[in-house]
């Protein structure tokens, strides 16, 4: 499995490598094995009957994880391993993996690296060694070890390692490597400030603060990973865990790697995923509107809003049937408007209130109609649909929301702390004129009020289902007509019973509804770039995760509209109350050369900048020139590098290509490349916004980073 080069040929010797060869020879038969063992119990799942309720859920999850974990072993084979350590008190090395993996003796082969014995693979340091006497990383490659790190933590660790310098170690080599479109495969090189908060417990909201290039994305999405592992309360049963991330080229890059850690479950979106209007919504342009809808009060002022539709008629009518008049009074409208448990969505509760008006009514009835044919009356009753209807009408999240940007006198009524200014502000031509301000309030009517469709559904449902058994009580009567002979104990006395009948209706079977795999209750949910949320965003996370249990990833200084308070000044007032801070404060992505440039960049604007302390040097200067280089630049660097990725940011007239990218400042965020061209950086902005705007797009750079003006 080791293919080294011939500058690391004296690594190769065999006194180094013999036992990892001999291990790998094992985990190669081990993987055989297992492969064969998983590919045969996912054909029996797939085999096995599709069943109903609880058995058909348990046989779809039963083979969503198989399919995950075969996909896994093809993804990486003998790969799986990480590295191995030895501890100060065993000379036999524990092999650290993806997965863990045993033998048929059942000799452990691989831990995973998420186990709490696989800790001091990723904790430990010289100054606090956690046991260790020596540690070894793999560097692999197509499938093969082209290095291997070695770490010597105690005088007797030496013996079978090459101990390596910090500048020639496999994770520092890993920095300066090229980079692709994907984020690269970093678990094999999470060090020990980043496994601390990947491994933290999920109780309350952990906030991960760290400036650009501290991995605090490799940590976000490991610590996803870690505690689905770790923490039986986050597993899909009980919600899962949902990933949150700025913009969508950040999902593309990271794409691959919760994946390639084995976990498939997991639901990965941008705030605009969460409402079907954020897709074409755009950016609001009038600075105090955004300002104004940024507040959770007013996302709040959505429940005063259903609640307009939600009062009960003051008077009371008389509803005929056709014998009889009864009188609805008004305590019976309220009696009925109390019905719905507390929560239930205000469309989904119109069949329950309903329902309870039309049992008050037949109750009140006295006449000599069996009950049965005085509700066919009362859901003929025109008139008693109409007051129903506008007592309690079905709503449209949308409908409501353009209402009080078209309607001042109802944002008034909703909302009555705004002046007569803001209203008018607020109000607009076309009320359904989207904007990613305006996502909230749609995400919080969306779920005060539920689906409009979904009384409907289960209408058309529930007739449906009638006709199905209508139609089966018919084949059931044929067939008990047709025989000539029971004697009282066979399947003709079986098919008479009415238990019997209605399961042989598959009402599962029926057409229904797409689940919102985005609506939540989610058990955690974890947050990337999450200085640029606004209060009234935050209430559309808080919606989605009652148990308040989040991982929070940010830097303030990277916030382009500002982030003056703390963070357990911002999250307190938005809701979160249980808030520890973590600090990652070590750049590894971006040269000291850059970062040289970069931070009086951003410490113009903001003095207290957490700017990170970068721990290796690219050797390549900042280079500064004209815009009319862009091209040469570019054909230079592609031709003297036949891998990586460059950026163009600042220049939409540039025409991405499948090497160069062209992007905005805000939509590089959390992304990095090989090679940034920075074009008219000084036209990104004044304020904040654009030293925060430069500041970020600098820090993209993992070998280069090329300034051009116009002037």
């Amino acid at each position: 499995m080791f293919d080294l080069p011939d500058q690391l040929a004296a690594k190769a010797d065999p006194a180094l490598i013999g036992r990892d060869e001999q291990h790998f020879a094992a985990m190669a038969e081990s993987l055989e094995q297992v492969f064969a063992d998983l590919t045969d119990r996912l054909d029996a799942a797939r085999r096995a009957p599709g069943g109903k309720g609880r058995q058909a859920v348990d046989r779809d999850q039963e083979i969503r994880r198989l399919t995950a974990r075969l996909r896994t072993l093809s993804r990486y084979g003998l790969d799986l391993c990480l590295g191995h350590m030895v501890s100060a008190d065993d000379p036999e090395p524990v092999y650290i993996g993806r997965r863990g993996l045993t033998d048929s003796s059942g000799r452990r082969l691989l831990l995973d690296w998420r186990s709490p014995a696989a800790e001091p693979f990723f904790g430990a340091t010289h100054a606090n060694p956690m046991g260790l006497a020596s540690r070894r990383r793999y560097r692999w490659t197509k499938g093969r070890i082209t290095d291997y790190w070695d770490e010597v933590f105690s005088p007797d660790g030496f013996d079978g390692h090459a101990a390596a310098l910090d500048d020639q170690s496999a994770f520092i080599a890993s920095l300066g490597g090229s980079r692709s479109n994907r984020m690269r495969d970093v678990l094999g090189t999470i060090q020990a400030d980043q496994d601390a908060i990947i491994r933290a417990g999920s109780s309350g909201a952990l906030v991960v603060d760290g400036g650009p290039g501290t991995g605090k994305t490799v940590v976000a999405l490991h610590r996803t990973a870690y505690l689905l592992y770790a923490d039986p309360r986050l597993g899909s049963r009980r919600g899962g865990v949902l990933v949150v991330g700025p913009h969508q080229p950040y999902l593309a890059y990271v794409a691959d790697v919760l994946p390639s850690l084995g976990e498939e479950d997991v639901q990965i979106c941008t705030l605009r995923d969460l409402v079907p209007e954020g897709a074409a919504a755009t950016v609001e342009t009038d600075p105090e509107v955004a300002r104004l809808k940024s507040s959770a009060d007013l996302v709040r002022a959505i429940e005063a809003a259903v609640r307009f539709y939600e009062e009960p008629p003051r008077k009371g009518m008389t509803v005929s049937t056709e014998d009889s008049d009864i009188r609805l009074t008004a305590d019976d409208w309220a009696e009925a408007f109390d019905a719905p448990d507390p929560g239930t969505p205000h469309n989904e509760a119109r069949d329950e209130i309903w329902e309870e008006l039309l049992t008050i009514l037949t109750d009140r009835y006295d006449g000599d109609e069996p009950e049965e044919l005085v509700r066919r009356s009362l859901l003929r009753n025109a008139e008693l649909r109409r007051a129903f209807n506008r007592a309690w009408p079905l709503l449209d999240p949308a409908d409501l929301v353009g209402d009080l940007w078209s309607v001042p006198a109802y944002l008034r009524t909703c909302a009555p702390w705004l002046s007569a200014d803001e209203i008018r502000t607020l109000q607009r031509d076309d009320p359904r004129a989207w904007t990613v301000s305006d996502l909230p309030l749609l995400d919080a009517a969306r779920q005060r009020l539920g689906d409009p469709e979904a009384s409907r559904r289960r209408h058309r449902h529930e007739a449906t289902v009638a006709a199905r058994r209508e139609h089966m009580d018919q084949v059931v009567d044929d067939l008990i007509a047709s025989d000539a002979y029971d004697d009282g104990e066979g399947l003709m006395t079986m098919l008479r019973q009415q238990d019997l009948k209605d399961a042989l209706v598959d009402d599962g079977a029926l057409p229904g509804a797409e689940p919102d795999r985005l609506a939540g209750p989610f058990a955690h949910i974890v947050v990337d770039e999450a200085q640029e949320l606004t209060d009234a965003e935050w209430q559309m996370l808080l919606l989605r995760c009652p148990s308040r249990s989040f991982t929070i990833v940010g830097d303030r200084a990277q916030a382009r509209h500002g982030f003056t308070e703390s963070w357990q000044d911002r999250l307190g007032r938005i809701g979160l109350d249980r808030i520890n801070l973590a600090s990652l404060t070590i750049n590894y992505r971006t040269p000291k050369e850059i970062m040289t440039a970069a931070e009086p960049v951003i410490r113009a604007a903001l003095p207290d900048a957490n700017v990170p302390t970068s721990i290796r040097s690219g050797g390549v200067p900042v280079v500064h020139g004209s815009t009319a280089e862009l091209r040469p630049i570019l054909d230079t660097w592609l031709a003297a590098h036949a891998e990586g990725i460059a950026c163009v940011i600042g220049d939409p007239t540039f025409a991405a290509t499948s090497r160069v990218r062209s992007l905005t400042p805000e939509l590089s965020k959390g992304l990095e490349f090989d090679l940034v061209v920075l074009v008219d950086p000084e036209t990104f902005g004044d304020g904040i916004e654009g030293a925060v705007d430069r500041y970020v797009a600098m820090t993209r750079a993992t070998q280069q980073l090329v300034i051009l003006t116009s002037s």
